[in-house]
């Protein structure tokens, strides 16, 4: 669960649970004991009104700018130069101009490059290259600042260098050698259920059955990455094929051999975005 702050309640991003904050540990009843950890905006902010106390700042979230009213008195406080610091989500990364912006700063810009996403290099060089983007759009010049532990990195380099050509190279490169697409296909397979024991072993049948041809290796099955999620236990399966290989045809063939319980659910997803 993520705080929001402002609104005083915890979060969770993937399947809207909310709650308020609580004032003692849910666990061991321990009032007043729990931190909230992270950089997130509202803390950023906070240590911006620290550096410079004389600064206006506005907080740009979904949970500030909620409605049309909001987001055009932001616009206009901004264009109208009534604001010195803007500390914001990837909500502020388009859409907006504004002449007066010359210095941007992207906080751990490589926190996406972790998890596991095959495409978090390329999401990550798009986000920064756009919010980078908004400083310098009008006469006066503008300079970017990015945060990472990564400086090696390809796409935290490339972005230091303004260089979008090595970028492509080297992510062309990973890819290529990964057999990940557009040179190779991709495919997920998520099993789930409200009993934990019913997806695993569910799972692990699949796993057991599994084809054994030339062009396609399949990795698995493991607890995916948001192993809960909903109330439903989930486990996946990854299918990593040339692009000769016919995968969706081996996929159906594969699981059409099943009668699954009535309370596990199996979900395909080829060359899937997300590989949570």
């Amino acid at each position: 669960l993520v705080e929001h702050r402002f609104q005083a309640k915890l979060a969770c991003h993937h399947c809207g649970h909310e709650v308020p904050v609580p004032d003692a540990c849910p666990e061991c009843g321990t009032a007043d004991c729990l931190v909230a950890c992270g950089p997130g905006v509202e803390r950023i902010a906070d240590e911006v009104a620290e550096l410079f106390p004389e600064a206006r700042i506005a907080v740009v979230t979904s949970d500030t700018l909620n409605s049309p009213e909001r987001i055009a008195d932001f616009v206009a406080a901004a264009e109208g130069g009534a604001i010195d610091v803007i500390v914001g989500t990837q909500l502020v990364t388009k859409g907006y101009h504004f002449p007066e912006l010359t210095l941007v700063g992207v906080v751990d810009a490589d926190l996406g490059l972790e998890g596991g996403d095959l495409r978090a290099g390329e999401r990550t060089y798009q986000q920064v290259a756009q919010v980078a983007g908004r400083a310098g759009r009008a006469a006066k010049p503008g300079e970017v600042l990015i945060q990472t532990r990564h400086p090696d990195a390809p796409v935290i380099a490339a972005l230091a260098a303004g260089d979008r050509d090595a970028f492509y190279a080297a992510e062309t490169r990973a890819r290529r050698e990964a057999g990940a697409p557009p040179f190779g296909r991709w495919a997920a397979i998520i099993v789930s259920s409200e009993d934990e024991a019913e997806a695993r072993d569910t799972a692990r049948a699949i796993g057991g059955a599994r084809p054994d041809l030339p062009d396609i290796a399949i990795h698995g099955p493991a607890p995916a990455p948001l192993a809960l999620l909903r109330g439903r236990y989930r486990y996946r399966l990854l299918i990593n094929a040339r692009r000769s290989a016919e995968v969706q045809k081996v996929i159906r063939e594969w699981l059409g051999q099943f009668d699954f319980p009535q309370g596990v659910r199996v979900g395909v997803d080829i060359d899937p975005y997300s590989f949570v």
